[in-house]
């Protein structure tokens, strides 16, 4: 299963995780974003609710696209947590990921994968760490785990990710957040964009208020017929090589977000449209920064 452009995430939700996703999957989203991090996720629940879209013959697993995350020790509550603290970096990694590979079974056990694992951070500020999680990653690959991912992190360490000799999986995504404090991320996702891995973005919309009020923004709504917050999400999928985290948790926004796709395939590709979204969107590049 290919990467959907706006992905359902799932941070925060707590009990109603697992209501929430399968709302998400009757409204339309085919990808789900996860972490085996008890303190903001609740992987289980959101098992849970695919298990309930797939038994409900909404979805079928082969038509998901599945993401989780290990997180390391800073991330984690000490009292709730998938690993052992003691244990060695490899065997934190294989123990979040058979806890992660048991709430994502489905059917047998066996079959069992993920479509990608994210290093939620780098495990401390030595390279070396880092290769050390990410070699435990790659046993799982292809078989386990379809694709590998990194985020919370900068250009540097994607650079040597994607240099290093020690490293056989390049990475597939990269999720940051996309917001004003980090120039949104400009160097980074044309990095990116040349070697291919998917830039998933997150805080776009409460990260950006200025950005919801914005010309391009405002005008985009308003020729396509659409809110703010889908025409931000169209913008930022604009710029190539992006897909969005959405956590909303209406079910009047999950269905009004899904839209975003008409937007980019339909209006933005029009004959009447075209132009219009192509000015919209050089706009908006140099609202942030982008020059390309």
């Amino acid at each position: 299963m290919a990467m959907p452009r706006l992905l359902y995430g799932t941070a925060w939700k707590k009990e109603a995780t697992s209501d929430l996703v399968f709302k998400a999957l009757k409204a339309g989203f085919r990808g789900v974003d996860t972490a085996a991090q008890p303190r903001h996720y609740n992987e289980a629940l959101v098992g849970a609710g695919i298990k309930r879209a797939i038994s409900e013959g909404i979805v079928k697993r082969e038509d998901l696209f599945i993401q989780t995350k290990f997180t390391p020790i800073g991330g984690q509550d000490l009292s709730n947590m998938p690993y052992d603290a003691k244990a060695s970096l490899e065997d934190q990694v294989h123990a979040s990921v058979s806890s992660s590979l048991t709430h994502f079974t489905f059917d047998d056990s066996a079959t069992a994968y993920i479509d990608s694992l994210v290093l939620h951070s780098p495990p401390s500020s030595h390279f070396s760490d880092l290769v050390k999680v990410w070699k435990a990653f790659e046993t799982y690959v292809p078989r386990r785990i379809r694709q590998l991912g990194i985020s919370n992190t900068d250009l540097h360490v994607v650079g040597r990710l994607c240099s290093s000799p020690d490293i056989s999986v390049r990475p597939a995504v990269v999720q940051n957040r996309f917001y004003p404090a980090t120039q949104w991320e400009v160097d980074l996702r044309a990095y990116c964009r040349i070697q291919n891995i998917a830039f998933q973005t997150f805080w776009t919309l409460t990260g950006n208020p200025e950005l919801l009020r914005s010309t391009p923004v405002q005008n985009l709504a308003k020729s396509a017929a659409i809110s703010a917050p889908v025409a931000l999400y169209a913008l930022v999928l604009g710029l190539e090589g992006t897909t969005i985290l959405d956590g909303t948790t209406s079910e009047t926004h999950m269905a009004e977000d899904l839209k975003v796709t008409d937007v980019v395939n339909g209006f933005a590709q029009s004959e009447s449209g075209k132009t219009t979204w192509t000015a919209y969107l050089d706009e908006f590049k140099a609202l942030i920064g982008e020059s390309e």
